[in-house]
């Protein structure tokens, strides 16, 4: 508005000048004229003393047919100053409400402090994401969870471990019995129901079908996802108190064994694709079996090459094979995909078999070769090529058809290197492989296919000051957990859970930072938002009401409260808050 009205002021007062420098010419300049034409006839000088004035007339000619331009274009009649604008209103931060104890101080000042408090008091799950099979929500109708909500069921009560699909959910209460839900399980119920009872089982796992269990003993037992399965299916035989005496099992089970093992050697970890298992020993070897009830695996996710539904041996379907290529390495970690496989040594090593179709081992695809069947050794030494680094892989982890590779680089003396600084400085890094598309390489772009390994710029590099040790350290991860095609990194960074009543009214307790990011179509990252995120993000606090009670207007970021030792109903027990992401679907729980 403003620059429309000075237009014409501007145009007009141009010509107004110019006259007005014509017209006070200096005397000067005009007898230099007439000097110039001395010597000459009296017209002649007559002629140059009177263009002045012809030039003060097409002046002002031209003034007359500009205004009248003006006038005809519509520009405004007369100028008028710009509006002087009114002063802004100070708005001063209300007082904050005054506390009446040390630890109502602590609420105040710090959600994060709130956040492990809550954590303590009231235990139990939040989930979000997917309703349809009512595993998120089993008491709601909602399609979709848009933001973490509580599963009454779980109120003031510690589970072991819990595992969530769009349509069967399963959870291990915290005496070790196998809790089921979800229409998947049955459309008759809703809350979750007992069914493996009595195993003492301290982890689990979910195929596309069934439910993969490991006892505190070692022993592996696979169960139907489905009741009506588990019902109509053969019973086995169960000891029972008295010598000699058994029984039939309530439900119908199975129990994988695995052969050969040594004096002491036992299952001590296991990791589950949507067909297939694998299962790691307490002395580093390797098995695998087939785990859906429906497909026997044919992507090269077992690792036995020419292992295929018409080549197995004789015995059950799901028996164990062991992976005959690692032998003499020592696996300490596993990962699986949904069709494929990793497997980490503890030198740091990573093997990788299984479906590469948008390069998830690590090795750029092949159209011609898309299966890669027997473990193959990833070239992680290549990717820090010319960085005088030595990288070993820390950890490990998959889910859909994605993989990540946690890393400590070590800085070394690089060839040629007179004066090398910060010899033995550890770099924590975070690589991903796989599908992009839906951002679940983290790497801010959105990549169809990615073989060659991408670092997560978001989850590497980081750096914080140790105050106990006085130095600087590198942040790496504590935890990810993978689900189809959302994901979430749980920082390890310094955490303070010491705050009590003896210590200062402003010391506080925090947890330790959580990132999300991947497919979000379901609601499942916790944005609020169905966007997808390609880069690492907070979320907001689980219980947003709580802040808003305390008088918090600004979001604060979720922590998550890491293992300590709490008060619960009388009894003293070690508990912390770990993440499960699914297909579809996120639940943050209160582990023991």
């Amino acid at each position: 508005m403003s620059t429309s009205k000075m237009i014409p002021s501007r145009v007009t007062s141009s010509p107004f000048s110019i006259a007005q420098r014509a017209s006070k010419l200096p005397r000067g300049t005009h007898v230099a004229q007439q000097r110039c034409f001395r010597g000459q006839n009296q017209s002649r000088v007559a002629v140059a003393s009177r263009i002045p004035s012809s030039r003060r007339a097409g002046l002002f000619l031209s003034i007359a047919v500009g205004g009248g331009v003006l006038y005809s274009l519509g520009y405004p009649r007369t100028l008028h100053a710009e509006e002087i604008p009114a002063p802004a209103e100070v708005k001063f931060e209300q007082a904050r409400r005054k506390a009446t104890s040390r630890e109502e101080n602590r609420d105040l000042i710090s959600s994060q402090h709130l956040q492990v408090k809550k954590s303590w008091e009231n235990p139990g799950v939040y989930a979000w994401g997917s309703n349809s099979g009512r595993v998120v929500a089993p008491d709601s109708d909602e399609i979709s969870i848009k933001a973490p909500r509580r599963i009454p069921y779980f109120d003031g009560k510690l589970i072991r471990d819990i595992k969530m699909d769009r349509n069967f959910g399963a959870a291990i209460a915290e005496n070790g019995d196998l809790l089921q839900w979800g229409t998947g399980f049955s459309t008759v119920t809703t809350d979750p129901t007992l069914t493996l009872t009595g195993k003492d089982l301290v982890k689990l796992t979910i195929s596309r079908d069934r439910i993969v269990a490991l006892s505190s003993d070692g022993n592996l037992y696979s169960v139907s996802a489905s009741q009506k399965d588990q019902l109509a299916g053969p019973k086995p035989l169960e000891s029972t108190w008295f010598p000699y005496w058994s029984s039939r099992s309530n439900i119908s089970y199975r129990t994988i064994q695995l052969k050969d093992l040594s004096w002491g050697e036992r299952i001590s970890d296991i990791s589950t694709g949507l067909e297939h298992s694998l299962i790691l020993t307490s002395k580093g070897r390797l098995f695998s079996a087939a785990t859906g009830t429906e497909n026997f695996p044919s992507k090269g996710q077992l690792g036995i090459p020419g292992l295929t539904w018409t080549t197995r041996p004789d015995g059950p379907v799901d028996q164990p094979h062991e992976i005959s290529t690692l032998k003499g390495f020592e696996i300490a970690k596993i990962a699986a995909g949904d069709f494929h496989s990793l497997a980490a040594d503890r030198a740091g090593r990573v093997f990788a078999f299984g479906d590469n179709s948008v390069g998830q081992l690590g090795f750029d695809p092949s159209a011609e070769s898309p299966i890669i069947d027997a473990p193959s050794l990833l070239p992680i030494d290549k990717l820090y090529k010319g960085t005088s680094s030595i990288p070993k892989v820390t950890d490990i982890a998959a889910g859909g058809v994605n993989s990540f590779f946690t890393i400590d680089a070590t800085r070394i003396a690089g060839q040629g290197e007179d004066d090398p600084r910060g010899l033995g400085r550890v770099t924590a890094d975070t690589w991903a492989c796989g599908q992009g598309i839906f951002g679940g390489l983290g790497n801010g772009r959105w990549t169809h296919v990615q073989g060659t390994p991408t670092k997560i710029k978001a989850l590497s590099g980081l750096y914080e000051y140790d105050e106990v040790k006085s130095t600087v350290i590198p942040i790496r991860l504590a935890s990810m957990s993978v689900g189809a095609t959302h994901m979430s990194a749980v920082m390890n960074n310094i955490t303070n859970l010491r705050a009590n009543k003896h210590s200062s009214e402003n010391d506080t307790n925090w947890g330790a930072d959580v990132l999300w990011w991947g497919g979000n179509e379901f609601y499942q990252v916790g944005t609020g938002k169905r966007n997808n995120v390609n880069n690492p993000t907070y979320i907001a606090p689980l219980d947003v009401e709580a802040d808003k009670e305390k008088g918090r207007r600004e979001e604060h970021r979720f922590q998550i409260t890491p293992r300590t030792n709490i008060r619960l109903g009388g009894r003293t027990v070690s508990v912390e808050q770990r993440i499960e992401c699914g297909r579809g679907v996120t639940a943050v729980y209160s582990g023991t």
